[in-house]
């Protein structure tokens, strides 16, 4: 049998724009993680019979929808802080949306084109997925912002797998779920041409397939939760506490505000003699001068820490000059409780044309979206802070979003995750709340509590099974403690990082593969796409 090819109507676009819209819902702060299990189930549909070229343009059309609305913020965004206006601010949006919908696209055409049985077109679905995500978290420098799996933060017992196989096992058990339920779906609104043929026993196998793999994964997690709660109740304990100063980002690098900034922080550190912390964590740029090198403000900063008596992390723009070159840095320094400064750390990953610019020296035109931002140096992958007999892995604002980062502190030692981020620049919109989410995943990925400062919010702590302790509003001046576990060895995913996703490469392009070289298997096996 042929495959009789179908022209892109109305009908095939509404359905690939409902996936975008669900994809969406799937993430905060819009709506739930439940959504994502079914939200390319409309898309799927639509690819039936396309061709190629009709199926990367539907798929392009989802991604496109998908990504306007959920990162919709950099518009308001670029406008106020960067240099560009209204309609270029938008223009922006829809060129990183269209880059990102890409992706969707090579998805859905590839799925639209190959012709092969539905075992291993069940088998294609997740794992070309993932190969997609993974290739996107690094290409052109990685953005790896809400992942379909990060949209599960808040399922605790599916989420605990990432210690094995990180964010993109749990994408994975997602688009097992979304093709199941296509496939059901086509059965039982007889639009299966081959549904006499195979009855119902193929999808009886799929269904028991995803139900044990799913229940597995909910059982793991659960066994995983018990375990750890038992080794963080036994794990040694430092008291920290987070302060969101909560300053305007108009006024932050404004000179008038410089000693009133300061004066905030040490008000709001100050603990009660009861019950003082260990530590105390500043968020990204708390001081808007070069910390060190301003020699009046740096005093006067650091006879606040010794009159508070605990050691603090804080952020700061730094820079070192060697001949006639400067460097700058976006750094976090560690000061002693008696005001020396025992340790730093320079942001690894920067923001492009945010924080530098990529291909400077051969495209000098280019400059950076954000005003009153640096050019930038980068620090080393991995670099912890030494504090007192135990390690600090740190992660600066951005840095957040990328795996191998945290993966890389844990291998050098760290016992805990410290993030400190300023992210007034997104407003009161879904974006604070979609970078907290992604901190969920880097707790559970290397079974280390996460600490997270940020500026004006969503600061919080979460513990190694991912689990929010506690955490602030927006835009509110805050100082909240807790009791952090330090916890030490390594996790799968931090020994051998992303193999899974590696694996779901190898698998995807086998599967396309075969299909590709062995035509006489392209209708057997009951094709869900024959006519």
């Amino acid at each position: 049998m042929t495959r009789l090819k179908q022209p892109v109507n109305i009908t095939h676009m509404a359905y690939a724009c409902l996936s975008g819209i669900l994809l969406t819902a799937s993430f905060p702060v819009m709506g739930s993680g439940v959504v994502a299990w079914f939200a390319l189930v409309p898309l799927l549909v639509a690819l039936r019979n396309l061709s190629a070229l009709h199926g990367f343009l539907m798929g392009f059309l989802t991604g496109i929808v998908h990504y306007l609305t959920l990162l919709y913020w950099f518009v308001p965004f670029l406008n106020t802080y960067g240099p560009f206006p209204m309609v270029m601010s938008m223009g922006v949006l829809l060129l990183l949306s269209s880059y990102l919908a890409v992706y969707v696209g090579l998805f859905s055409m590839a799925l639209a084109c190959i012709e092969m049985s539905i075992y291993r077109r069940f088998i294609l679905v997740p794992t070309l997925w993932v190969s997609l995500e993974f290739i996107r978290s690094f290409l052109f420098s990685g953005f790896p912002w809400e992942l379909l799996g990060h949209s599960q933060h808040n399922a605790l017992h599916i989420i605990q797998i990432s210690d094995i196989v990180g964010v993109y096992g749990v994408s994975f058990l997602i688009l097992l779920s979304n093709g199941l339920l296509f496939f059901l779906y086509q059965y039982v609104t007889g639009q299966d041409p081959q549904r006499q043929k195979k009855g119902p026993k193929q999808l009886f196998a799929l269904a028991l397939m995803v139900g044990g793999v799913i229940g597995a994964v909910w059982c793991y997690g659960a066994w995983q939760i018990g375990t750890l709660e038992n080794r963080i109740s036994r794990a040694p304990h430092k008291r920290i506490t987070i302060v969101q100063g909560n300053i305007d980002q108009t006024k932050k690098w404004d000179p008038a505000y410089q000693i009133s900034t300061i004066e905030k922080y040490l008000e709001l550190s100050k603990t009660e003699s009861a019950n003082p912390p260990d530590l105390i964590v500043w968020p990204e740029t708390t001081m808007p001068f070069y910390f060190v090198k301003n020699i009046p403000l740096t005093k006067m900063v650091l006879q606040g820490i010794r009159s508070n008596a605990a050691d603090t992390l804080l952020g700061s723009p730094a820079y070192t000059q060697k001949a006639r070159k400067v460097q700058y840095f976006n750094r976090a320094f560690l000061v002693r409780h008696d005001g020396i400064v025992a340790d730093s750390y320079d942001k690894a990953h920067l923001v492009p044309f945010g924080e530098y610019v990529p291909l400077k020296q051969w495209l000098p035109f280019l400059g950076k979206m954000v005003e009153h931002v640096g050019d930038f140096s980068s620090g080393s992958v991995g670099d912890t802070l030494d504090w007192g007999e135990n390690k600090i892995g740190a992660l600066i604002c951005y840095e957040l979003i990328f795996p191998f980062l945290s993966r890389a502190a844990v291998q050098n030692g760290a016992e805990l995750l410290i993030n400190i981020t300023n992210d007034a620049w997104y407003g009161k919109t879904s974006a604070p709340y979609q970078h907290f989410s992604m901190a969920v995943f880097r707790a559970v990925e290397t079974r280390r509590a996460l600490v997270r400062s940020a500026n004006t919010g969503i600061s919080g702590f979460i513990d190694p099974t991912g689990r929010v302790v506690s955490e602030t509003p927006l835009f509110e001046d805050a100082s909240i403690g807790e009791d952090i576990p330090l916890m030490s060895g390594q996790t799968p995913y931090v020994r051998f990082g992303d193999i899974f996703a590696v694996a779901c490469i190898i698998t995807a392009i086998l599967i396309m593969l075969r299909a590709k070289t062995n035509p006489s298997e392209k209708t057997s096996g009951g094709n869900n796409y024959v006519t």
